[in-house]
């Protein structure tokens, strides 16, 4: 998965490619054959928090397999349940082919309608997504409640350096650079200052505190949403395995709108500046 939830981490696929192909050869992909023939391992990868507008992976050699979320970017308006699953290998196409008739998931027409529609869009919704995001990601680092901010566009980011040749906004091989304006997605985590319950308390503070944000688990739509791992999605789980698996109590994920970056920035502002202030029933 790259960028990876929650924390943006971003994976040279390039050069997962090339370690692949060094120890298992050049895929071999013989219409007509069994895919669980191949002596090589598939190269899936999960690019829903980039889509296509950023990241075509199948274009870079080696890698097999595209899987996208397309309830989320793709779709982008929180108004359908699917996903993609696409290749270049005919052996694994004719196969999940054969497991897509047997469990009847082929996709109701309303649906089909909703996310072609949605995909007509996704060109300017993305750099709406991304151009907003900078925005409220910089306010963030700035902010004295804020301890890390997780978004790929930050200097900050440890993957900052692959970050220009991943995000491809929207680009072809024959565009020229001042055509378009470079964004890296509309997903961006934060931790509050603190430690265990401080920092559970703040962030939750934070989420009940936010009136253009909603709180809600999903993402990749056209309003702005945000939530509290630790409380919500993963809060059955102990704090010691949540933490182990790198999820700090004080971790808010935000999937930014298409909303006003100046709204967005002091709904935020706003909550982190009352996070100590308790209140809000959660």
């Amino acid at each position: 998965e790259t960028p990876a939830n929650p924390t943006m981490r971003l994976t040279d696929l390039a050069g997962v490619a090339k370690i692949v192909t060094e120890h298992y050869g050049a895929a071999v992909d013989t219409p007509g054959t069994d895919p669980h023939d191949r002596k090589r391992p598939y190269i899936m990868v999960d690019g829903t928090f980039a889509t296509p507008y950023h990241q075509r992976v199948l274009d870079i050699p080696g890698i097999d397999v595209s899987i996208h979320s397309a309830t989320k970017y793709l779709g982008g308006h929180s108004d359908i349940l699917a996903g993609s699953v696409t290749s270049r290998s005919e052996p694994f196409l004719h196969g999940a082919s054969k497991v897509q008739k047997l469990i009847t998931v082929p996709l109701n027409p309303m649906d089909s309608f909703l996310l072609a529609r949605g995909l007509r869009t996704l060109d300017v919704r993305m750099q709406r997504h991304g151009e907003n995001a900078l925005k409220v990601a910089k306010m963030l680092e700035e902010h004295p409640m804020v301890a890390s901010v997780f978004y790929p566009g930050l200097d900050s980011h440890p993957d900052r350096y692959l970050a220009d040749d991943i995000f491809g906004s929207g680009r072809d091989e024959d565009s020229e650079d001042d055509e378009v304006t470079q964004t890296y997605g509309g997903m961006i985590s934060f931790i509050t200052v603190g430690e265990d319950e401080e920092a559970l308390r703040r962030a939750r503070n934070v989420c009940e505190r936010l009136e253009v944000i909603n709180l809600a688990v999903s993402l990749g739509g056209v309003e702005s949403l945000c939530e509290h791992p630790a409380s919500m999605t993963h809060g059955m789980i102990p704090r010691a395995q949540r933490q182990a698996g790198g999820l700090h109590d004080g971790l808010i994920r935000i999937s930014v709108g298409l909303e006003r970056a100046k709204d967005l920035v002091g709904d935020l502002k706003n909550a982190l500046d009352l996070c100590d202030e308790d209140g809000c029933d959660f």
